[in-house]
């Protein structure tokens, strides 16, 4: 999993929390760097903060555009009805914790299910 956040208290506790449950967790501070280590390592899912880049628009789009291999969860306060989100991965600012991790494991128990049935 990728985890791109301006904030490093967003990494941390995302990585400690999702790490206790064995999921490996990639982190950038900026989406640029974020969007070389996504095309590096292909995570299973992608939790990106909208608004860590607003200057950045075209690396923020290339991560969003990722969503039709990936699946990506958006932080933000941006519009629901904008045509750059993803359908049912936005999550609104301010977030709790602990719906936004159960949100991430659902998420990555998804992507995880084709690559079960076909083996």
């Amino acid at each position: 999993m990728l985890v791109v956040d301006a904030l490093e208290e967003t990494r941390e506790v995302l990585r400690t929390a999702l790490g206790r449950r064995g999921v490996q967790i990639l982190s950038a501070s900026e989406a640029e760097q974020g969007l070389a280590l996504a095309r590096l390592h292909h995570p299973d899912l992608i939790v990106l903060d909208l608004e860590c880049e607003q200057g950045k628009a075209a690396a923020c789009g290339e991560l969003t555009a990722l969503a039709e291999d990936t699946p990506v969860v958006l932080l933000g306060n941006a519009r629901r009805t904008s045509n750059c989100l993803p359908r049912g991965q936005f999550v609104s600012k301010p977030y709790h914790y602990a719906p936004l991790i159960r949100k991430i494991e659902g998420l990555l128990e998804e992507a995880r299910q084709p690559a079960t049935r076909a083996a």
